[in-house]
């Protein structure tokens, strides 16, 4: 049983960075997928970032292209996203997930285990 704990979020000013990370439980997340989404108040969840069970294959939205990194330690089981040049369009709560088919979607519905969240604030 995989459980996911996000961590990192806070406040910075817009162009300013942050770094989440996601720390699972459970000695098979290794095999999981992982994705970070985010929500901002009044809007749909909507897709940030996702890398495979091996950290070889990456999938970025096009809005945080070139200003974002995913990656993940799997002997710590963690996951991590590296967030620089930070726009107040980014806040919003950031979730981390995780999808045992191990490819690393962009389809929110394709993760079955989802954490509790961080708060990202940017201010302009």
């Amino acid at each position: 049983q995989v459980q996911l704990a996000e961590s990192g979020g806070g406040s910075v000013q817009a162009g300013g960075s942050l770094r989440l990370s996601c720390a699972a439980s459970g000695r098979t997340f290794a095999i999981y997928a992982a994705g970070w989404f985010r929500q901002a108040p009044g809007q749909e969840r909507e897709f940030v970032a996702a890398i495979s069970w091996n950290g070889e294959s990456t999938n970025y939205a096009n809005s945080v292209k070139g200003r974002f990194s995913i990656s993940r330690d799997n002997s710590k089981n963690t996951v991590y996203l590296q967030m620089n040049s930070l726009k107040s369009e980014d806040t919003g709560v950031y979730f981390c997930a995780a999808d045992n088919r191990g490819g690393g979607t962009s389809d929110g519905r394709a993760y079955e285990k989802w954490g509790q969240g961080t708060q990202v604030t940017v201010s302009s």
